[in-house]
């Protein structure tokens, strides 16, 4: 099998695999539509179904007239030619019975009140087990009425048969009685087959969304698409399971309070005080993106961006940022995305003066620089804001100033992480992608188009540009690749986690009296 055909069903069985693994996650939702859909088959049988009742006759069929009193003595003298020959006049008597002279007359004498084509419809006839004897069988709502129709039947057919077909008799083999239960409808047949509609429709429903949902779910979707290392998977801070219940909206300097200090405020999400899990991701993202340079350089450049806004780029170039600072380097944060900062709203920062104002010759390059010292934070890093937004930046960022300036910086910074536009929406990104180490990208997990994100990686691929990896963002631990390690990490090591925010807690309670 060659390579191509090998990665095709290699992709298939992931494929198949990750259908059974939708179907097993969501086996709660299964499980409560089918309860729900059998619930609804049992009302609506015990409320909408009308029961109905069934009453027989049987008769024994001959082709020769006897004249013996019995039905014994009768089989006794048959010979095998005279049995088939009988069982060939059931289908006769059949068509007999369903004439509407014979089905008047049953009329008349059962006196239930029935027109013919009502009782034609619920009168049926066959014979029993390929024999000779044959059963007529009305169908009704009321079980008196079937019984007087099927009596009525069996006193009327058999002078109906003997005045149409010569040398030939039915007899009644067993009159009909009052049915003492309804023949249906079926309570357990009609529960068992809600449930299995209903089983089957809930399956068919995840395997659906499964097929068509071409939203980034696992790792496994990022390495199909740009066949680039996810770097870490940063866990959802506002999930509930990190207390989080609000929208995201990022802000520094609020600290999650312990339950008996009050009301919970707004979670931490940049800095030393966001959560246990979500700082050794970033950490891991810092360490493997050390890694990712093989080169002399003394001073390397990463551009942040991702496929669509809102997947967390701003988040992750802060919290990349404050990581790298806390190794002791020299660490320059700037806002390249002119067209919507939000560096500033996240940072005790100024918007201006900005990297705007310099490149459009209202600023100079030492007058950008502004310290960032987050709250609790032993180390602090710089950032450039975005200035004000002007109305070419694609411009101003593949300026020839553009380039100066950045090589200027290399020489005072170890590291300078550039927050980029998002490459998705608009090319801003590709336009400083010459003068940078590398890209980051960032994945929000259930928020990504897997199709835009091959668009994003084409793109960088297009211009040359170097993808160092991705950061899986928001992710939950079951699709991070390593749930069960988070799980045992958690329950382990849970005691750092404590003591790594109480000594948050400690720090920015020190912060705060030293500013008071």
């Amino acid at each position: 099998m060659d390579e191509k055909n090998m990665k095709q069903t290699q992709e298939t069985e992931v494929d198949l695999g990750r259908l059974v693994q939708a179907i097993i996650r969501k086996a709660w939702m299964v499980v409560l539509v089918a309860i729900v859909s059998t619930a609804i088959a049992l009302v609506g049988t015990l409320l909408f179904v009308t029961p109905q009742y069934q009453s027989s006759a049987k008769f024994y069929v001959n082709n020769g007239s006897f004249n013996s009193s019995t039905l014994d003595k009768v089989s006794s003298i048959l010979s095998a030619g005279d049995i088939n020959a009988s069982r060939g006049l059931v289908d006769t008597y059949i068509v007999i019975l369903n004439t509407r002279e014979t089905l008047n007359e049953v009329i008349d004498y059962s006196g239930v009140n029935i027109s013919y084509s009502q009782l034609k419809s619920i009168v049926s006839a066959a014979a029993v087990d390929d024999t000779e004897i044959f059963q007529v069988t009305v169908t009704h709502p009321d079980p008196v009425s079937a019984e007087k129709l099927a009596n009525a039947i069996a006193h009327i057919l058999p002078k109906r048969i003997s005045t149409i077909v010569e040398n030939t008799s039915a007899k009644v083999a067993e009159a009909a009685v009052v049915p003492s239960s309804p023949s249906s409808p079926s309570y357990i047949r009609n529960s068992i087959l809600g449930l299995v509609i209903g089983l089957a429709l809930a399956v068919v429903a995840i395997l659906l969304q499964e097929l068509f949902d071409v939203s980034v779910r696992v790792e496994d979707d990022i390495n199909r698409v740009c066949e680039k290392p996810v770097l870490a998977s940063v866990p959802d801070m506002l999930a509930p399971s990190k207390g989080g219940r609000y929208y995201y909206r990022y802000r520094y300097g609020y600290g999650q309070k312990s339950k008996n200090e009050g009301e919970d405020q707004e979670p931490t999400l940049v800095g030393p005080g966001i959560s246990f899990s979500a700082s050794e991701a970033y950490k891991l993202l810092r360490t493997k993106l050390q890694y990712s340079f093989t080169d002399d350089k003394k001073s390397h450049v990463i551009g942040i961006s991702s496929a669509l806004a809102g997947e967390g780029k701003s988040l992750t170039s802060i919290n990349l940022a404050h990581s790298l600072s806390q190794l002791d380097k020299k660490v320059l944060l700037i806002d390249c995305d002119m067209r919507r900062p939000s560096l500033n709203t996240k940072l005790p920062i100024e918007k201006t003066p900005g990297l705007s104002g310099y490149l459009t010759g209202q600023h100079t390059l030492d007058k950008l620089a502004q310290n960032c010292g987050l709250p609790g934070a032993e180390k602090a890093f710089q950032v450039i804001a975005s200035g004000q937004n002007p109305p070419n930046p694609i411009e101003l960022l593949s300026s020839p100033k553009m380039a100066k300036m950045m090589e200027s910086l290399r020489e005072s910074y170890d590291y300078i992480i550039l927050d980029l536009p998002p490459v998705g929406e608009v090319s801003d990104a590709l336009a400083v992608s010459q003068i940078i180490d590398g890209v980051l990208m960032v994945v929000r997990q259930h928020y990504c188009d897997r199709n835009v994100l091959t668009a994003a990686v084409r793109q960088f691929n297009f211009v040359e540009g170097r993808i160092l990896g991705v950061a899986f963002n928001c992710t939950t631990e079951e699709s991070a690749g390593y749930g069960y390690y988070r799980k045992y990490y958690r329950k382990y090591y849970k005691k750092y986690g404590r003591r790594y925010e109480n000594s948050y807690r400690a720090a920015s309670k020190a912060a705060e009296q030293q500013t008071k």
